[in-house]
């Protein structure tokens, strides 16, 4: 009898054991180390192209395609023959051609690149599978690793809330596929330079959609008109790009933080004129000829331009 309630308490004893031991199985995650990639804010072997007015924010490079996939830059070549620029770059444009110092860098990017995305695939014990079945929107996301054997999808926006030292890495084992207007928005703190997106397929962000992160793509990544990131573009074929902002340290977008100035100030005063009929048309602002508007516009509720205008001398 003594034997047995022993055997009881030992089997209890291992049980809870072994729920402890599951419990702390998932660890949190390290950065994943993209090498000399790191280097580059777009980094393609097959080709990078864009139209539009686009914005980059660092430098980019291509191989070991030569520089003639690189589309809709206006490149100058420096004399060094080590570096191209453009007027969309404030950066430098490297490309498997130029110098034979520039080549060899490149080699060693790409295979850092490619090492990097074996390094987000191949990491295991994910905090969650499935997520939202792929439809990640609206999902408030903390730290950890996500896996999914499927695409996903972003139709409106999600948040990662979590510390500057946290990170994130996303599984993806087909496409990702970002909606118009949706946005990725960070809480916390949180660092783009610590999310990782590890896309087997293609990545497709749509009109005017942002995105958080450094995304390491097996097949393209496709940038619609307006779209921004802050990150980098890792792709081992193409990058097409279409009147995007690509930033490697630029702010982070943190809605829930936004203020949004008045679209027009007028100095002075508006005033309401009686409408024809007599009645006043409270739908109408007159600002008196020969006076100042000033306009402030922005596109990202983080940057405003300030615009000073003089109405015509016998304006309506």
């Amino acid at each position: 009898m003594i034997f047995c309630m022993t055997s009881i308490n030992s089997l209890m004893f291992a049980a809870a054991s072994l729920a402890v031991s599951t419990v702390g199985l998932t660890a949190a995650q390290t950065p994943v180390d993209l090498g000399t990639a790191g280097k580059y804010v777009i980094l393609s072997k097959t080709g990078i192209s864009t139209t539009g007015v686009t914005s980059i924010a660092g430098d980019i490079a291509v191989s070991p395609i030569n520089s003639t996939a690189i589309t809709g830059f206006s490149l100058s070549i420096h004399a060094s023959n080590k570096y191209s620029t453009s007027p969309v770059v404030a950066g430098k444009i490297y490309a498997s051609d130029y110098a034979t110092s520039t080549s060899k860098k490149l080699t060693t990017a790409v295979r850092d690149m490619q090492a990097a995305y074996t390094n987000a695939m191949g990491r295991t014990l994910p905090d969650a599978t499935e997520l939202g079945d792929g439809n990640i929107s609206g999902n408030t996301i903390e730290p950890g690793l996500y896996k999914w054997e499927s695409d996903v999808l972003l139709t409106s926006f999600v948040t990662l809330d979590g510390g500057p030292d946290d990170v994130w890495i996303f599984q993806i084992a087909e496409d990702l596929n970002v909606r118009e207007g949706a946005i990725v928005q960070l809480s916390g703190g949180a660092q783009a330079a610590n999310i990782f997106w590890q896309v087997a397929g293609q990545v497709n962000v749509g009109k005017n959609s942002h995105l958080e992160g450094i995304l390491l793509v097996e097949d393209s990544i496709h940038l619609n008109t307006g779209a921004s990131i802050n990150g980098r573009l890792l792709a081992q074929t193409a990058v097409t790009l279409d009147a995007n902002a690509v930033n490697v340290q630029a702010p982070a977008r943190i809605l829930e933080a936004a203020t949004i100035t008045p679209a027009a100030t007028i100095t002075p005063a508006a005033t309401i004129t009686p409408a024809a009929d007599g009645e006043v048309n409270r739908d109408s602002t007159v600002v008196p000829p020969g006076h100042s508007v000033t306009l402030q516009q922005s596109t990202n509720l983080i940057d405003v331009t300030v615009i000073p205008a003089e109405t015509p001398a016998s304006a309506p």
